[in-house]
């Protein structure tokens, strides 16, 4: 089947066949008009419930689709992705064609590329039912592997009338037509793992990324050199599922239409973005994500995608019907149940999915397996994911089926499951998500250390916590650090830079008068809020950059890093860009170059990491003593076995870490007080401490390789103020104890 972006000149004319018909031949059975073909269309059969969606095999195509209540689905096949009418309309037959509430056919001679949709009718009873079928819009295949949004119009999906000629459509595509070239998900253990969250098209849109097709799945391959350098083993995509930016969502303050950038509002999960394709109207869509796929994992780094099943792209009730409204309202959404017109919002968003429900528990499942089976996907972490743990009625359940069968399903056995833990309706489960596999975004770490790292006293025992992977949250209930994603920064809330340059969130442009994102963000603008060239200022956000990422990379559990902290990137202040797709959000690779200090620093901490297995070690600490009868963990203040954690006033905190397995015992001194201060250093017999990381060297200097490091002379060690120091204790060649 022809797929052009090229509009007909005028529409082909639509030729409606009953498929109880399908072994008659009859001249309604040829399609007429500009563009078709003047041939006998395919023959259709009843076809088979399962699997859902559109599956190519040697004779055609099978179509399924779920519908529970509906009473007439007719499946639309266009001639082009622009088609403005089908050339052809199949209706389905309810005793041949509808197993339970499955609704199926097979069309002999289609195949990948056909350009298809459906129109389901049934009760619009939505005030008691919750149903809200409307014959007059054409809907989107749920299970559909690429969708084309070229004759989209949004506003007409929810108005009144028939929209075919402004509609979405899915493609089929043929899942075998590719070549792996031997490619395997990476399995990388969860305790190995360093995770980069970025944007697919953040990361390469702005003209300084060089990329020939910029803010596509495609432009990223050729970033790839640059994070296998910095050391991360993983990257955490935002949403990459289809999702409407077209719509706009308000006008900026300088006129800017400012639409959903972010793409936590999807309408196909099974779908690669089309926007993210640098040529979907061929439907390419498959191709070029699988293809960024292999490269990542040729170069050693897994692939984690963000996914959002809390909520859809049709809203509430004044939303478009893209897909789930139109073929079964009841069954996707949770509705109130005083009035089923009305849609439970526990996102924010005007919906929420009813993840409990047998066929969306389904849904959910399927998608993810599909996306690890078929396109080697190593992990998802799940936007909003408490929502999934609530029940019919929006309550929070003990044990939700959605969440089990993820964590239960063999497919997903080795990939990563992340839950954000915590929805839009105050449902918060930080160390008590339901499950015992699933990692978890560690809020309370990026609060406290952040609050730490900017000079707030008293708070030494959580920051203890944090660095040994949060045990106060996990260990209650028989988990692991590697439960725990620790991060400071992340595409919510300000980048590093930004949160040692802003005290206060500067979101104007986004239209909202500077309502919208977070209102705390324990932040600190190191003297001079905004942009300084003032060297003192400059060379302290330096710093305190470098003690964020000092903090993260040498705590257990797993650390996330935000695309493009590593060279300060900044969004001005911006700490909710979700609708700024410009300059503003988008990565300045210029800053490679200039920033080369900070860049330089976040590859070696990375690297500083993975040198000592202490800081990756699963388990919590439990003052096992290694061979030369240290403990695993030991905490100090600036003396020894004080750690002050009832000082209000305390704004230290260090610890010495007993070396096992080959690694050296370690000793770690965190000063964020303003000045410098001395701190005592245990006794090692046989050995001598020597610097491994100090913050507040020279640059380049700052982190030592191994085989360079600096040997300390005496019992003490001064840290200047606002400095994170390692040491790592070294077979003393004289023999004598420093």
């Amino acid at each position: 089947m022809s797929v052009s972006t090229e509009a007909q000149d005028q529409p082909a004319t639509t030729t409606t066949t009953d498929a109880t018909n399908t072994h008659m031949t009859l001249p309604a059975d040829h399609a007429t008009g500009p563009g078709s073909l003047d041939v006998p269309q395919p023959g259709v059969t009843p076809g088979h419930p399962q699997p859902l969606g559109s599956t190519v095999d040697a004779d055609g195509v099978n179509f399924s689709v779920f519908s529970e209540h509906a009473t007439r689905v007719d499946l639309l096949l266009f001639e082009q992705c622009d088609s403005p009418q089908p050339y052809r309309t199949i209706r389905l037959h309810p005793e041949r064609h509808r197993s339970f509430h499955f609704w199926h056919c097979h069309v002999r001679g289609l195949g990948a590329g056909q350009v298809y949709a459906y129109r389901m009718d049934g009760p619009r009873d939505p005030v008691s039912g919750g149903s809200r079928f409307d014959q007059r819009k054409v809907l989107l295949d749920p299970y559909a592997r690429a969708n084309v949004n070229s004759r989209w119009e949004r506003t007409r999906a929810i108005g009144p009338g028939d929209n075919v000629e402004h509609s979405m459509r899915s493609l089929v595509v043929d899942l075998d037509d590719y070549d792996w070239e031997g490619d395997t998900p990476l399995r990388t253990p969860m305790a190995e793992t360093v995770v980069y969250e970025m944007h697919v098209r953040g990361f390469t849109a702005s003209p300084t990324s060089g990329a020939a097709h910029p803010g596509t799945f495609s432009a990223v391959i050729d970033k790839i050199p640059h994070l296998k350098e910095l050391g991360v083993t993983a990257v955490e995509l935002l949403p990459v599922f289809d999702f409407d930016e077209t719509q706009v969502l308000r006008t900026g303050p300088d006129g800017t239409a400012l639409r959903n950038y972010w793409g936590y509002d999807p309408y196909g999960f099974f779908a690669p973005h089309t926007g993210y394709c640098s040529s979907p109207h061929l439907a390419t869509h498959i191709t070029e994500f699988r293809d960024m796929v292999k490269a990542f994992h040729k170069a050693g780094i897994e692939v984690i995608l963000d996914v959002v099943f809390n909520h859809t792209s049709e809203g509430n009730e004044f939303g478009p019907t893209i897909s789930f409204r139109g073929a079964a309202n009841e069954a996707y959404y949770h509705l109130w149940p005083q009035d089923r017109s009305h849609y439970m919002d526990f996102t924010g968003c005007g919906n929420a999915v009813n993840a409990n429900h047998p066929i969306v528990t389904k849904f959910i499942v399927e998608a993810l397996e599909y996306w690890v089976s078929e396109h080697h996907v190593d992990g998802f972490r799940f936007d909003l994911a408490s929502e999934l743990s609530r029940g019919p009625m929006g309550y929070e359940m003990a044990v939700p089926p959605a969440l089990w069968a993820i964590e239960l399903s063999q497919i997903l056995a080795e990939t990563k499951i992340i839950a954000e833990p915590w929805d839009g309706g105050g449902l918060y489960q930080v160390g008590r998500f339901p499950g015992k596999r699933w990692a978890q975004w560690n809020g309370p770490f990026r609060d406290d250390v952040r609050r730490f790292v900017r000079g707030d006293a008293g708070i030494s025992g959580e920051v203890a916590s944090r660095l040994g992977g949060s045990a106060d949250l996990f260990a209650p209930q028989e988990e692991l650090p590697t439960n725990s994603i620790n991060f400071v920064t992340c595409h919510d809330g300000f980048t590093l830079n930004d949160l040692v340059s802003y005290d206060t969130k500067h979101n104007h442009a986004n239209g909202e008068a500077n309502a919208d994102g977070a209102g705390e963000n324990y932040s600190w603008n190191c003297g001079c809020e905004g942009p300084s060239d003032d060297p003192e200022v400059e060379g302290l956000r330096v710093r305190q950059v470098k003690n964020l990422l000092s903090i993260l990379m040498l705590s257990r559990g797993v650390p996330m890093l935000l695309a493009g902290d590593e060279f300060r990137n900044s969004q001005a202040g911006n700490n909710n860009g979700y609708c700024q797709d410009g300059p503003l959000s988008w990565l300045d690779w210029e800053q490679v170059g200039t920033e080369r200090e900070t860049l330089g620093f976040t590859r070696d901490v990375i690297g500083l990491r993975k040198r000592y297995r202490t800081f990756r070690e699963p388990q919590f600490f439990s003052e096992r003593l290694n061979p030369r009868f240290l403990p695993d963990i030991t905490w100090h203040g600036t003396r020894l076995h004080q750690p002050g954690w009832e000082n209000a006033d305390a704004h230290v905190l260090a610890c010495t870490y007993g070396g096992f397995d080959g690694d050296p015992d370690l000793h770690l001194v965190l000063n964020m007080y303003h000045l410098g201060l001395d701190f005592e250093l245990p006794v090692v017999p046989g050995h001598r401490w020597h610097r491994v990381l100090d913050t507040a060297r020279p640059a380049s200097h700052e982190i030592l390789p191994p085989g360079a490091e600096e040997p300390v002379d005496g019992p003490i060690y001064h840290a200047q103020g606002r400095s994170v120091v390692l040491l790592a204790a070294l077979p003393d060649e004289k023999g004598t104890r420093r």
